[in-house]
């Protein structure tokens, strides 16, 4: 039997002190929730409460993983450009 494929997305929150985020995964709400319980990232946990800005689906994990590495090497213009023109979350 074969597995059916998750949904993998990248995201981008901005965190209480206005910075900004970046990471992977397949559930969205649910990673959202655990970085404002302070389970999530380590650089979250002292910047809480974070807010969803950004999220796009990827098609496999591997592709998310690559497009968070990239968005991470951007400079902040960069991803607050990115996030004004994608104003639609996937959830």
């Amino acid at each position: 039997m074969q597995k059916t494929p998750k949904n993998v997305y990248v995201y981008i929150l901005r965190c209480s002190d206005d910075s900004l985020y970046t990471g992977w995964t397949t559930n969205l709400e649910r990673r959202l929730s655990e970085h404002n319980a302070g389970r999530g990232g380590r650089y979250t946990r002292m910047h809480r409460p974070v807010e969803m800005v950004f999220a796009e689906e990827h098609p496999t994990r591997s592709a998310a993983m690559q497009r968070e590495a990239a968005i991470k090497r951007w400079k902040r213009s960069r991803k607050l450009a990115l996030i004004e023109s994608h104003q639609k979350i996937l959830y």
